[in-house]
């Protein structure tokens, strides 16, 4: 562990044997960074994906030069198939240490690969044209498109998502569940595919029905006999009896229809209509509770509804702010761009400045990652002071020579990459009068009065300020 003052390698003690400087709370925080890095590897090393990325994002907010850390996050969101995420955290990995990085592997492994890289571009396109197509209401385009995309990255678990949400919505939660099986088994914890998984595994348990009797002969009774009911009594005859000859048999025949007549009427008759009376009510709950539970599965799926038409809205307010031409998707075309002709281009500012300056960072403040911004920000520090010093100069020629709309490019570019350059500022604001802009004058004076107090310029830009506002 190096000291963060001096730069010499620190020793067991809680202070550098080189400068002096107090390293107590800085070992502590460097320690507690590794830790994060560790958690990580070790979550990463089972699949745990989203994990991995969870600790060593807190690994790098202790330490941001922990190239171990931000090297692994790469290939932890290359696994996933974010790529383009991956090579932001090289690249500043390799900006941080130039030399003796295994992120020179990893790019070099994208760059050398002319197929590969084809596969990633054609992969972002598709997987954006998907997301239109979502956005306009075309749910079969876009589920043809993610077919092409995971063919082409079958890793990519956002692709996955997205393409088993479209089977949510379409009803097919067969199809559905496959899709999140495939994302659990590249991120086991993804809280995401979790919760749509969850869904579905509800929406395809089997509904619980009403329990129906089993009707059956009771053993021990001979099969001689009759048996019926009477009632709350069971009745049992036998089906033959013995012949009796003569008179007695006559006269025991009339008395046992006699009988069986007046049993059919006072005991048979009630005891079956009652029977009738029982099975129709029991019917009548088993049609009760069906209707009952049908209700319910009404409901739930009325809920189901609800709940996936709020999502598909706030899905499609998220579009927004990744499909159009100001959009992440291509703000991050932009920006990956301009990393790899950095790369290519050996740092020619001129030739990085034409894709980053069409990154608006205004707009995808709220939108843009970490490691976006982080990557942006790199960007810009390693080619801004040559490209300020430049563009000033050309913009304060064009000023001299009476050329104002073409200066104002030039003397804006120059402000955009130094704004500590108050010149660049006051000039850029006279430009504006001269072109007749009055409004965004009135705004740039305002702003050099405001951030170059005290200065002559400021003073200058008061005098401005007041004759504009006079003639308005």
């Amino acid at each position: 562990m190096l000291c963060y003052n001096c730069g010499r390698n620190l020793s067991e003690h809680d202070f550098c044997t080189s400068c002096g400087a107090d390293v107590s709370i800085y070992k502590k925080i460097m320690h507690l960074s590794n830790r994060f890095y560790n958690d990580g590897l070790e979550k990463a090393q089972v699949r745990d994906l989203t994990g991995a990325i969870n600790s060593l994002r807190q690994s790098l907010k202790l330490n941001k030069n922990n190239i171990k850390a931000r090297n692994l996050l790469g290939l932890v969101y290359f696994e996933m198939g974010e790529v383009v995420a991956a090579l932001s955290e090289w690249v500043i990995s390799k900006n941080i240490r130039p030399k003796k990085n295994i992120a020179d592997m990893y790019i070099n492994m994208i760059q050398t690969n002319q197929s590969r890289l084809d596969s990633i571009n054609q992969t972002i396109k598709k997987y954006n044209q998907a997301l239109a197509y979502c956005r306009q209401d075309s749910q079969d385009l876009a589920v043809i498109q993610l077919k092409k995309v995971l063919s082409l990255n079958p890793k990519f678990v956002r692709a996955h998502q997205l393409l088993a949400l479209l089977y949510i919505e379409a009803g097919e939660w067969e199809k559905a569940r496959k899709e999140l099986y495939k994302c659990g088994r590249i991120d086991s914890n993804n809280t995401t595919t979790r919760r749509y998984l969850k869904e579905v595994e509800r929406m395809l348990a089997p509904e619980e029905g009403p329990a129906k009797g089993v009707v059956g002969k009771r053993r021990g009774i001979s099969p001689d006999v009759i048996k019926y009911q009477s009632g709350n009594e069971t009745i049992i005859q036998p089906v033959n009896g013995k012949e009796k000859k003569g008179i007695s048999v006559l006269v025991n025949m009339g008395i046992g229809i006699v009988i069986g007549l007046a049993a059919a009427w006072f005991l048979i008759l009630p005891a079956r209509i009652q029977m009738a009376q029982v099975a129709m009510d029991e019917e009548l709950r088993t049609i009760g509770d069906q209707s009952d539970a049908k209700t319910a599965t009404i409901d739930e799926m009325e809920q189901q509804v609800k709940r996936l038409t709020e999502e598909k809205t706030q899905l499609e307010a998220q579009l927004e702010n990744y499909v159009g031409t100001d959009g992440t998707i291509q703000a991050s075309d932009k920006l990956i761009a301009a990393a790899n002709e950095y790369l290519a281009s050996e740092g020619d500012a001129f030739k990085v400045s034409e894709y980053l300056d069409e990154v608006n960072m205004d707009e995808l403040e709220d939108t843009a990652s970490e490691s976006f911004i982080m990557l942006y920000d790199t960007l810009a520090a390693m080619i801004g002071p040559e490209l300020a010093q430049t563009a000033y100069d050309e913009g304060y020629q064009s000023y001299k020579d009476g050329e104002f709309a073409e200066a104002l490019p030039k003397l804006a570019k120059a402000y955009q990459y130094d704004e500590t350059n108050g010149d660049a500022l006051f000039y850029l604001a006279n430009c504006y009068k001269e072109t007749g802009n009055v409004e965004r004058a009135k705004e740039t004076y305002a702003q050099v009065i405001e951030l170059f107090p005290g200065t002559l310029k400021a003073s200058n830009s008061q005098t401005y300020l007041a004759e504009l506002n006079d003639e308005n």
